[in-house]
């Protein structure tokens, strides 16, 4: 583990709680598909809906039980995108008068959703929350900030919202910039930035190979939901696909194949080392123990503890480090008491900045794959990331795990979750 701790500012400003009896009790998610893949049609809030409904199906448990909604998304996609976690709790079966929020911390989203939610149980206002990540990066819109008031010659200034999004105005850099930033801080090779991308690759379909994602991915059908005085919604797979059953990015990828990309950003980060554009959603329950008891619930994994940091913008990546850091101090143990973590590989160099910093041990970081083979849809990955961590507890009879990920503009979430 390193010693020397550049970011101890950030650790001591961390916004962190820590929780009593608030448990993970299920989770599911959609396949991710690639960008303007089989799910480049469908809007945020349908896929958010599929994620929900297999939720309920698979888990067993009636939407009926759930008086709370938190919902996270970051790039509208579709007209109707402020009414994103109503219309998904609605259609999904949840009671109508359950209220429904919305919240955003870019990358970060997605983890929001939890700790808002833990945050709701400790206070009294829910027993249980459903959770849901929903991203479509497919549809991203072309948009304008400054026609309203009509056009100028030569001045009709439409963008691509999925582009430019990824530059950050303050210190006047790309996100991919800010990866190699990193690289450079920590000697961080074109190379070793292969090598990590093509273990996330092989990890990722290792696991699918053996049935690992089975019980955390349902499969995605089109399909068709209605509600009795509201119009009808669903989703129709694009392509002629009859069914969408497994992540699409993952595939073999040998590192030789890595190496023949050219950079992205001029230094280590191609397409190929960099988290993987994709649609998709996630779902999760997060309840108070006396719920789960009372229904003889064996839930995943207890929430323990959350934080939230901030970092320096040009270095943005590197907000998991001082998050994990943070949130083990609240939960009074130290990093070295973690067996699994979950870092979502925004880049590859980000990744390896984060594991020379804490001093991780690959073993048991993202041993089921990361986000460059998997993907990353933004609003989506805290969710999939905290509910795949809490699965592998359980199966590797470890106490603790985290869960984390960096955001632009320069922050870190983590989340501390205990074996139940």
């Amino acid at each position: 583990m390193k010693v020397n701790n550049d970011f101890a500012a950030s650790e001591a400003a961390a916004q962190s709680t820590r929780y009593d009896d608030i448990w993970l009790v299920a989770g599911q998610r959609t396949p991710f598909a690639d960008y303007n893949g089989p799910l480049r049609d469908a809007s945020a809030t349908d896929l958010g809906i599929c994620a929900a409904r297999a939720l309920f199906t698979s888990s067993g448990i009636p939407a009926s039980e759930v008086d709370a909604i938190v919902a996270g998304n970051m790039a509208q996609s579709s007209f109707d995108a402020y009414f994103l976690p109503r219309h998904i709790g609605l259609y999904a079966g949840v009671d109508p008068n359950v209220p429904a929020l919305l919240v955003q911390r870019l990358c970060c989203t997605g983890f929001e959703t939890i700790l808002n939610a833990a945050d709701q149980v400790t206070l009294g206002r829910a027993r249980v929350v459903l959770c849901v990540g929903a991203e479509s990066m497919s549809r991203n819109p072309l948009a304008s900030y400054t026609q309203r008031a009509g056009f100028r010659m030569g001045q009709v200034d439409f963008r691509d919202f999925l582009w430019e999004a990824t530059q950050d105005t303050a210190p006047g850099v790309g996100m991919g910039d800010t990866a190699e930033n990193l690289a450079r801080r920590y000697a961080i090779s074109r190379e070793e930035t292969d090598q990590y991308a093509a273990q996330s690759f092989a990890r990722a379909c290792a696991a699918w190979e053996s049935g690992w994602y089975a019980e955390e991915v349902s499969p995605v059908t089109s399909a068709q939901w209605t509600i009795e005085g509201y119009q009808p919604r669903g989703i129709r797979l694009a392509d002629r696909l009859e069914c969408l059953a497994r992540d699409g990015h993952v595939r073999p990828t040998p590192v030789e194949t890595l190496a023949k990309l050219r950079p992205a950003f001029g230094g280590v980060q191609t397409g190929g080392n960099s988290s993987a554009i994709v649609d998709g959603a996630a779902a999760v329950i997060v309840a108070h123990g006396d719920w789960v008891r009372a229904h003889g619930l064996t839930p995943l994994a207890r929430i323990v503890a959350g934080s939230a940091v901030a970092v320096p913008p040009e270095i943005m990546g590197i907000g998991p480090a001082p998050a994990i850091r943070a949130v083990a101090a609240k939960a009074g143990i130290t990093p070295e008491d973690i067996g699994r973590v979950e870092i979502n590989e925004a880049f590859g160099a980000q990744y390896l900045a984060c594991e020379r910093e804490l001093g991780l041990d690959r073993d048991k970081t993202n041993i089921h794959g990361g986000a460059i083979a998997i993907g990353h849809p933004l609003g989506v990955s805290g969710v999939r990331l905290t509910h795949t961590l809490a699965r592998q507890l359980g199966e590797a009879d470890v106490r603790y795990g985290v869960s984390s990920a960096c955001a632009g503009g320069g922050q870190g979430v983590a989340i501390l979750l205990e074996n139940g």
